[in-house]
């Protein structure tokens, strides 16, 4: 459960506010326990359990009540701050319990100054309030999280663009002052200003971060293009359709905004168990009082008695039973290769029955890529070399696959000359004396190739896998043809044959055609697919899934992928995509790697367990504890000091820690 923080603890929930509570923690932690060390070390008890004497002067009886005013009123007010809202909420949890304890503790030490009573709680209050500060302060460095995401969409945007003018020229202005029937000049590499309509040049345009498609999309006069995406080779002059609010990318904005803000608020097992505590502790309280007052009448024992039950109701175990096991999974989290940016999701991860990957860049590389070569009277190896080296000049996509294709297999390119791209066909070049040409079935048509019936069959072959075919035309006929398409990624299959053993059902979104979803999902084993998916509709495709009573994780990298990301149960971001995916997200993925979502799962049930184990040694210090705190085997002549009290409460801190530090032996 979140705390609202009073002073410096303001604006507890934006990124700032939670860099600033653990910086603040971290500070009260240090000073507080430094401290600390004069009061444990003039403790009667303390010096009495080691066996030393501590020096006596003059105003040595003050140290210890001096020094643990101090500590109460620097450490101990931030939680009766925080206890403040829980009261007004009427939810007691963590810090209505801690204060509880302190604030007793407190009060009781200072009475004890004056009473007919050797007791005080002085030195159980300081640690009290340390380990508290210390469990505090490993929650904040552990929940803090970035909020970065509208503003990385917006970073998408240009903050100057070209305007043409009525009469020609070109003039720099602001994005901000284009209006609807502005034209603009967009060159090589620019991003898009806003919406609009290409009005003159022919160009490809990288549309990836906003649609998702891997191939960047011609464009020529009459043909739509998105605010944000980026302009390859050519020039385009562009005139604007849509400004401001009204452009793809603002609706993009607008709907990671109401997903973030339809994320639900989930309670901490932490703060039901002391919640429960605390009703269990002021109930447990009441009857020791009205029955030690029945037996032995009201005098300074029953006070003892009901104070030493409300001390120790508050064990130092349960607040770092699951700050300390959230920190240790987060260290191990990211020693995987998994980073989580939100706690609560991690602990969600368990629940999840249903995963949702974006094709681009997640199942796939995001990039195209020669998949399969069919030859005719040629080697493979020299009909790679050959196209790569035909490619050698050209800037399109495919040249760019056909050479990174040769050079992962160590091919060595011949230098090209007289390259000439022929348009909308394919390229022409001179390669160790003869001409060579590379494309399509269209280059064949026009140019009178000749086609094999063998590279026939593997071009129709193809295409039912949803590949581009291209061939390599020597002499007048193809002698060599390849597949082009987005290429898998060799950890996709297995991780999705691990979510099947898990009994998690596998969704794909894809804003790629139908043919190319169906063929990756049938490569992969996919049980649902969404092809042809717009960024509006990826994110009502969670919604569909979670209508349906699931509990749904999405994978994705691209900044289309953002409102399905936050609006799903547990975001999942490829930590090399586009920032906002990242910073949408509640994990992220560094190594790109989709076999992590299963570290990310078995993670998520280690935490889990490792909570209920220290919850339980926590709370079961007090099932212990507190009745004989009450005074139960009082008859027969056993009463829990508070001394005794707070070397029991000790052990269980310790138990809780160890058993922690535990789950770094598992593997994941």
């Amino acid at each position: 459960m979140e705390h609202d923080h009073d002073d410096e603890d303001s604006d507890h929930d934006s990124g700032h506010g939670h860099k600033h509570h653990e910086e603040m923690f971290k500070r009260k932690f240090f000073i507080s326990t430094l401290l600390s060390i004069p009061v444990l070390y003039f403790s009667t008890f303390v010096s009495g359990l080691l066996g030393y004497t501590p020096p006596t002067f003059t105003g040595s009886n003050l140290i210890v009540p001096v020094f643990s005013i101090i500590i109460f009123a620097y450490g101990g007010l931030p939680f009766l701050k925080m206890a403040k809202s829980e009261f007004e909420d009427r939810q007691p949890g963590m810090m209505m319990l801690i204060s509880l304890a302190i604030t007793v503790a407190f009060v009781y030490s200072m009475a004890a100054l004056v009473l007919p009573t050797e007791s005080s709680f002085f030195w159980e209050l300081v640690t009290l309030i340390d380990i508290m500060l210390l469990g505090h302060w490993i929650e904040m460095r552990s929940v803090r999280q970035a909020s970065g995401a509208l503003d990385e969409l917006a970073q998408l945007m240009p903050d100057t663009t070209e305007r043409i003018n009525e009469d020609g020229t070109v003039e720099e202005v602001k994005v901000s002052e284009l209006e609807e029937g502005d034209k603009v000049l967009v060159r090589p590499g620019a991003s898009i200003p806003a919406d609009g309509v290409v009005v003159e040049g022919e160009s490809d345009v990288n549309e990836s971060m906003i649609t998702g498609e891997s191939k960047p999309v011609s464009k020529e006069p009459g043909d739509e293009v998105i605010g944000g995406t980026v302009n390859k080779e050519g020039s385009l002059r562009v005139e604007i359709t849509a400004t401001g609010d009204e452009t793809a990318l603002s609706g993009i904005m607008k709907m990671v905004e109401e997903a973030q803000e339809s994320k639900s608020k989930t309670q901490l097992l932490a703060d039901k168990a002391a919640g429960w505590l605390f009703y269990i502790a002021l109930g447990s309280g009441a009857i020791t009082a009205v029955a030690w007052m029945i037996a032995v009448g009201f005098n300074v024992t029953v006070i003892e008695r009901v104070v030493t039950v409300l001390v120790i109701a508050c064990p130092h175990a349960l607040g770092l039973a699951i700050p300390l096991v959230v920190a240790i999974n987060t260290s191990m989290a990211a020693k995987n290769g998994i980073l989580v940016r939100d706690r609560i999701a991690m602990e969600e991860s368990r629940k999840l029955d249903t995963i949702m990957f974006d094709k681009t860049g997640t199942l796939t590389k995001g990039e195209m890529g020669v998949v399969e070569i069919e030859t005719d009277g040629i080697e493979e190896d020299e009909a790679l070399t050959l196209l790569a080296s035909v490619e050698s000049d050209s800037e399109h996509i495919i040249a760019e696959a056909i050479r990174n294709s040769a050079e992962e297999r160590n091919l060595s390119i011949h230098d090209a000359d007289n390259f000439e791209a022929i348009k909308g066909k394919g390229v022409k070049a001179d390669v160790k004396g003869e001409t060579l040409y590379v494309g399509g079935p269209n280059l064949a048509k026009s140019e009178g190739f000749k086609i094999s019936d063998k590279l026939n069959q593997f071009a129709e072959d193809a295409a039912e896998n949803a590949e581009t075919a291209i061939y390599l035309f020597r002499d007048g006929e193809a002698v060599a043809a390849v597949g082009l398409a987005d290429v898998i990624r060799e950890e996709s299959r297995e991780a999705i044959e691990k979510l099947h053993d898990r009994g998690i059902e596998v969704a794909m979104l894809t804003g790629d055609s139908e043919e190319v979803a169906e063929a990756v999902a049938k490569e992969l084993n996919i049980d649902t697919y969404f092809a042809e998916v717009l960024p509006e509709d990826k994110d009502k495709k969670v919604q569909e899934l979670q209508d349906q009573d699931k509990k749904v994780a999405m994978v994705g990298d691209g900044v289309n992928d953002a409102p399905a990301l936050t609006r799903a149960d547990v975001g999942i971001a490829i930590g090399s995509g586009t920032d906002v995916a990242v910073e949408s997200a509640d994990i992220i993925l560094v190594q790109n790697n989709p076999l992590d979502v299963v570290k990310l799962l078995n993670l998520s049930d280690l935490s889990y367990s490792k909570m209920k184990q220290n919850l339980f040694w926590a709370t079961g210090y007090n099932a212990f504890a507190i009745p004989l705190a009450a005074g139960v085997a009082a008859p027969i002549g056993i009463i829990l000091s508070p001394a005794v009290g707070a070397v029991v409460m000790s052990l269980s801190t310790v138990i809780v820690a160890i058993n922690a530090q535990l789950m770094k032996r598992k593997a994941v």
